[in-house]
Parts: structure tokens; C-alpha cells; sequence
């Protein structure tokens, strides 16, 4: 591309310029929503093994206690709590979604650097909150403009989550225009994530690794460590090395006049977000006719056909592998009538109803219907046949959860891990978030059972 414009400085620009009062009043509240449904679900995932497995390593070599570890009674280092607070909010895969053209969970790589950083300096709640809603920007912007193929072999929440951790942290540490430029290059080399790791601890770990490289990155900016000022856009920056031939310049397009937050959607489910149709529509089939799995001969499923791509696996053997199996969703949907972590654990997978049931069930792709959307054919041992059709499902853009949905999410996570008088504290914080004098506050509510050793600012 002759001369391409300065992508990666503009866009640098107009997150060191921003203001709060910029900001739609709309958007303001799209980012407590965000941040109340991540705090949820890093609560929700504290107590994960992979959480503990990843703990256990940090602690080994882990320095001054700076910042919460959700939901564990302790602290850690920065670098080590936004790590691991980035693994727990998205080892459920319970997170959030952009279901644009990306299959992004926008929160989970950007959340843990501001959190974790605006306790460490007491930062103002508003300014926090300023920051995460600019990191969610810097972080889709990239997403939609490099992603757009479902074939892609890299996992967008990491590959462009680390640059959104990297200015939600820059704005926080007040970064001028050349530094912020810096830390999207230190972000950009330290870009990675593959999609062979789904159904791994490795999924999650790509998340918290992202929060923890684009946190890095701000900070080295801060003492001057230099990069390349064109790492997006140039030859061998980042849009070419992940999607040769690809148009970087839509990053930077309508900038603080359009906003990506509207676009992120949250999980009613806990999975991948192109199975929640599948899930839906068997949940309200068996609820609408009162079904009983020994009732069931056999079930039909059809689905958009990236379903099947990304989640074909007929056979998982663990519930991280579960989370991507369609046929375990539809069976363990139809035999419980949820979808939620429970749903996900070991035990449930390997369940012999659910087994049963899942091997009676096939999955047909449809080019024709959108990813919001899925039918199931269910024909009963007695021959009679039902069928129903989700045109939009649960926790889309076309039927979002509501803000008290939201909240009854939050406290199912938080169900015996936190006490009721701090699950009402959290919830009631995040909605409050940008008038908190010291935005420490938020992180004390979900602190967890024991002493958190007092930050240091």
C-alpha cells in the first residue's frame, strides 16, 4: 500500500484525547454493564483449576502484593493478577461477545490491566472506567478490521486483546501521543494466541496473557522503550503479518463518532457464543413440550455452518471440551434445561443420560441461517415429532439480557464463592463505578475470603 496512512499514531491520538465527557451517556452505561458482567465472571472462574494450576505458578516467583486476585483472599503482583484474573473471568467461557464478524470476547483480555492498575495507583472509578471503554475501542476496531475469515488460525481475544489492555493501561498512566503510539507497537509484537487451544487451560491463559503483555507494554512506554510507530499498519506490522493483504484503514474510521461497546453482547450461556442458539432452542423445546430424555428417539439440529466448524466434536471427554461440542450443548440442554457452568463440568460430559442422549443426536449446517440463529427436530420413541425455530437467540443483540439479568448472572456466579452482603456490594459498586473517589473500592468487594494485603500506591 502506497503511502498508508498513520494508523497506528492516529489511533493512539485519539485515546491519549479522549475525554470522559466525550463519551455517549449510552456508552457509559454499555461499559458498567461490561465491566459488572466481567467482575462476575472472574468471580464466577476463581476457584477454576486451571486458576489454581496458574496461581500456584505466579506465587512461586510473584513480588510485592499490588492488586486483588478476584475471589482468593490474597494479592499479588500486577503483572501476576492481571494474569490471573484475566484466566478466571474467561475459563467458563461465560464472558461476552461482538458477534460482528470476529468471534471476539471483547473483556477478558482488556478488563484485568485497568483493574488491576487503577487499584494499584487509587486511581478515580470514572477514569478507570474511561480507560476499559477506550480498550475495548482499540481492541474491536483492530478485530474487525483484520478478522474476517472464520478459517483464521489465531484467536482474535488475545491477538487483538493485548492492544486493548495496552491503552486502557496507557490512558490510566496518562501516556502522551509517542509513548501511547510505543505501547500499541510493544502490544503488537508481543501479539499470539491459536485456536488449536480451544477446549484447553490454554484458551483462558491466552486471555490473561494478553491483559498481562498489554500492561507490560504501557509501562515500558512509560520509561521511554521504543517501537515501531507504524506496527499496524506497516508491511510487516500487524494487519499484514495476521491478514496479508488486508485494509487497516477502517481502524481509525468514524473515531469518537461511533462506538463498538452497543455491539457487545453477554452470555446467558456458558460457551462459545455460536453455540447459544443450539442450546437455546433445545432448552425452549423441551420446556415449551415437557420432554423427558427417555422420551427422546432422535434430534435434528441445524445451525449456521461455522457451528460445526468450530464446534463439530461429537466425542468431548472433559467439560473444557464440552464447551465445544455442539451435540454435548444440545443433549445436556435438553436433559437439564440450562446451560450454565454446571452444565460444563467433567461429570456432566461424561454423564450417562447425557451421553446417551448425545449419540441420538445429529447437527446439519444451514448457509442459510445467521449464527443467532437454529432449529431442532426432535422425534420421540412413540413416533410423534416437534420442532421449533429460534430466530434470535437469548443474550444477542436482538434479545440482549437486561441489566437485571445481568445482576441475576452475576449472583449465580458468585453463588459460594462470596458472601450475599459483598455480592450486593460488588453489584451496586459497578453501577457506581465512575463516582468512586478511588476505584479500590470495586476490588475490595470481591476480594474474597482472608486478608488482601493492603496496594500500594
Amino acid at each position: 500500500m502506497d503511502n498508508p496512512p498513520q494508523i497506528t499514531r492516529t489511533l493512539a491520538r485519539y485515546v491519549v484525547e479522549s475525554r470522559f465527557s466525550d463519551l455517549p451517556a449510552s456508552v457509559v452505561h454499555d461499559g458498567r454493564r461490561a465491566l459488572l458482567n466481567w467482575v462476575g465472571c472472574a468471580v464466577g472462574g476463581s476457584h477454576h483449576e486451571a486458576v489454581d494450576k496458574a496461581l500456584k505458578v505466579r506465587t512461586r516467583f510473584a513480588g510485592t502484593p499490588q492488586a486483588t486476585v478476584i475471589a482468593r483472599g490474597q494479592a499479588s503482583d500486577l503483572m501476576s493478577a492481571a494474569l490471573i484474573n484475566g484466566i478466571s473471568s474467561h475459563v467458563h467461557d461465560f464472558d461476552d461477545g461482538q458477534p460482528r464478524n470476529t468471534n471476539l470476547n471483547p473483556t477478558a483480555a482488556v478488563a484485568p490491566a485497568p483493574f488491576a492498575l487503577g487499584e494499584l495507583m487509587k486511581a478515580h472509578g470514572r477514569d478507570v472506567l474511561h480507560a476499559f471503554i477506550l480498550g475495548i475501542e482499540v481492541e474491536c476496531r483492530i478485530a474487525n478490521a483484520v478478522y474476517v475469515t472464520d478459517n483464521a488460525r489465531w484467536f482474535t481475544n488475545s491477538t487483538t486483546g493485548v492492544f486493548g489492555a495496552a491503552a486502557a493501561a496507557g490512558k490510566l498512566l496518562g501516556l502522551d501521543e509517542q509513548r501511547m503510539t510505543w505501547a500499541l507497537g510493544i502490544a503488537a509484537t508481543q501479539s499470539s494466541g491459536l485456536r488449536e487451544m480451544f477446549g484447553t487451560m490454554c484458551k483462558s491463559f491466552n486471555c490473561g496473557r494478553a491483559a498481562e503483555s498489554g500492561l507490560l507494554a504501557a509501562l515500558l512506554a512509560e520509561e521511554d522503550f521504543t517501537s515501531s510507530d507504524q506496527s499496524i499498519e506497516a508491511p510487516r506490522g500487524f494487519a499484514q503479518v495476521y491478514l496479508p493483504g488486508s485494509d487497516p484503514s477502517p481502524i481509525i474510521a468514524g473515531l469518537g463518532e461511533s462506538y463498538e461497546l452497543p455491539y457487545v453482547t453477554f452470555k446467558p450461556f456458558a460457551c462459545g457464543i455460536v453455540l447459544h442458539a443450539a442450546i437455546d432452542v433445545c432448552i425452549q423445546v423441551r420446556e415449551r413440550y415437557h420432554l423427558a430424555p427417555m422420551q427422546i428417539d432422535r434430534i435434528m439440529i441445524r445451525v449456521h455452518p461455522i457451528v460445526l466448524k468450530i464446534t463439530g466434536n461429537p466425542a468431548p471427554r472433559t467439560g473444557l471440551e464440552g464447551k465445544f461440542s455442539v451435540y454435548h450443548c444440545a443433549s445436556v440442554a435438553l436433559v437439564d434445561g440450562a446451560g450454565g457452568e454446571r452444565q460444563f463440568q467433567d461429570d456432566r460430559v461424561n454423564d450417562p443420560q447425557v451421553l446417551s442422549l448425545r449419540q441420538r443426536i445429529q447437527a446439519e449446517a444451514d448457509p442459510a441461517f445467521r449464527r443467532d440463529q437454529a432449529s431442532v427436530r426432535v422425534t420421540l420413541t412413540d413416533g410423534r415429532v416437534f420442532e421449533h425455530t429460534v430466530e434470535h437467540a437469548i443474550g444477542t443483540l436482538d434479545n440482549p439480557l437486561s441489566d437485571a439479568a445481568l445482576e441475576g448472572k452475576f449472583r449465580a456466579l458468585a453463588d459460594g464463592i462470596l458472601p450475599a452482603t459483598s455480592v450486593n456490594e460488588a453489584i451496586d459498586t459497578c453501577w457506581a463505578i465512575d463516582t468512586l473517589s478511588d476505584f479500590s473500592r470495586l476490588p475490595a468487594t470481591v476480594a474474597g475470603a482472608g486478608t488482601v494485603t493492603d496496594t500500594e500506591g
